[in-house]
């Protein structure tokens, strides 16, 4: 259950930025961008790790900026793979998934359990 409330939180996260950034595009549907958080969940998953470790050596010595890149190249993959989903350009992706990840964790600190000791 909390998966789901995380892909809805990630899906209302990509409609703002859609709203508000400047090169995305996004279809007027909310299945749309459940399919785009599925679809960035999905590539986080088996895509990432795999760039992680080919371009280790240029992100060690970049001290991990390098990872704004691969987070970049995981959504113009996304935007390829979904028809209702658009950006315009590598720096509109790399904004795009810093908004993202600054929006995720905001709602994902909304939803977060107390822990009981």
């Amino acid at each position: 259950m909390k998966t789901i409330i995380k892909l809805v939180l990630t899906a209302i996260a990509v409609i703002i930025i859609a709203k508000i950034l400047p090169g995305v595009s996004l279809d007027d549907s909310f299945t749309t961008p459940l399919i785009v958080a599925l679809v960035l969940a999905i590539l986080n998953v088996l895509v990432k790790p795999l760039l992680i470790i080919f371009t280790l050596p240029i992100t060690i010595l970049t001290l991990g900026l390098f990872l704004l890149v691969i987070n970049a190249l995981i959504i113009l993959l996304a935007d390829k793979l979904i028809d209702g989903f658009g950006v315009s350009s590598i720096w509109t992706a790399i904004l795009f998934s810093i908004l993202l990840s600054i929006l995720q964790s905001i709602f994902h600190s909304l939803i977060k359990e107390e822990k009981t000791s």
